[in-house]
């Protein structure tokens, strides 16, 4: 499948927070398996690895279907409408 979506897109938001998951940071919560970025808002949440899986709580709140990995070294995109890379 190809994601139609990301053409959509404006401008990218720039990531200048930590490295570090909003919500698990609000909660005290110290570990996560990676982050993602919205591509929407720029919020940071954790992947559907992590135990409570922010970024996709943030789509299901926001609507907000594209994220990206702002792991060191990848530069993929998600769509959770798509289910697929985001290219």
């Amino acid at each position: 499948m190809v994601c139609l979506h990301v053409k959509e897109l404006g401008p990218e938001p720039t990531y200048t927070s930590p490295a570090v998951c909003q919500e698990c940071h609000a909660q005290g919560i110290a570990t996560w398996a990676h982050l993602r970025m919205c591509l929407t808002c720029g919020h940071v949440g954790c992947c559907d690895s992590s135990q409570y899986r922010h970024a996709r709580a943030h789509f299901s709140e926001t609507g907000h279907l594209l994220m990206r990995s702002i792991e060191p070294g990848e530069d993929w995109k998600w769509c959770y409408v798509d289910k697929t890379i985001a290219t």
